[in-house]
């Protein structure tokens, strides 16, 4: 079977579309659709649904990218480097995120990239500011908190982060925290990304059903800074696993309310559909994508 095949249906999955999947790979709709209708006779099965909401990927789809889309990203991003070893440094790649994803992920995932010459400059900010700069061309790539819908950009889910409840030790048992709900936490000191409690609300809406109505205590737009506030005991708050999970294995934070199914929120990777493309940029996205499959 030829790669080809199954590079078309991984991009048919990212994007959700056909239209989407032919500008990603620089072919047309007919060739996207061609690839698609030999691989579903090949495998003896149907891998999308045409929706009018766009192109819904089946189980055995799932299945499928579960069990390529790791080689095929390595196998593309060697290629790059490869075919062009020289390449990464022809000109500096633009890249943007919330800080927390940035510092704690991102960096340390492309420091071979960087050792091999990828010249990188890196923004950070909130998601609407940093799309805005992507679009008006201040930025290449940009690592959104929401997908955007901007037909100028060309958009692929990242990484799911998952949302815990934490509080340091000493504060749960000073308070005798049982983790029977949201009354417990009703007079407690919250420590909160943002005076609109985005994440907050999220995690009580899917935990409780309600939303939160106490005051916040401390209000810092960083999380790494919540992170910090609330293994002081400074207060509890509602964190990223990828941020807080070491902290969490070393005793220094406790989950205080246990779920079956955490909150999610995905993360995505933007750029200009039919912007400038060079080899660090494609190899860098190939690789982000590579590497995302382990930031849990």
């Amino acid at each position: 079977m030829e790669l080809s095949l199954l590079r078309t249906c991984l991009a048919i999955y990212r994007t959700g579309s056909l239209t989407r999947a032919a500008r990603e790979l620089g072919i047309s709709q007919p060739a996207v659709t061609g690839h698609l209708r030999t691989l579903e006779k090949a495998l003896s099965e149907p891998l999308f649904e045409r929706t009018p909401h766009g192109t819904v990927p089946t189980e055995a789809a799932h299945q499928l990218v579960r069990e390529t889309r790791e080689p095929l990203d390595s196998l593309e991003s060697v290629l790059q480097r490869r075919l062009d070893p020289s390449g990464l440094a022809d000109r500096t790649v633009r890249l943007a995120g919330p800080p927390e994803i940035i510092s704690s992920r991102v960096l340390p995932a492309v420091t071979d990239l960087i050792l091999d010459g990828l010249r990188l400059t890196v923004g950070l900010g909130a998601t609407e500011d940093l799309l805005a700069g992507l679009v008006d061309g201040f930025y290449d790539l940009v690592i959104t908190t929401s997908q955007p819908r901007s037909p100028a950009l060309r958009v692929t889910p990242l990484m799911d982060e998952e949302f815990v409840l934490v509080g340091c030790p000493e504060w749960a048992r000073r308070r005798c925290w049982s983790g029977a709900g949201a009354d417990e936490l009703a007079d407690v000191s919250v420590i909160a990304y943002s005076e609109h409690l985005p994440i907050i609300r999220q995690y009580w809406m899917s935990a409780f059903g309600i939303r939160p109505t106490f005051d916040v205590a401390v209000t810092v737009p960083d999380l790494r800074a919540v992170l910090a506030a609330v293994c002081s005991g400074a207060g509890v708050s509602v964190l990223p696993t990828y941020l807080c999970s070491e902290q969490i294995e070393r005793g220094e934070l406790c989950v205080l309310h246990e779920l079956e199914v955490a909150p999610l929120n995905t993360l995505f990777l933007a750029a200009r559909a039919g912007g400038r493309t060079s080899v660090g940029l494609t190899t860098l996205r190939s690789h982000l994508l590579m590497k995302a499959r382990l930031w849990r």
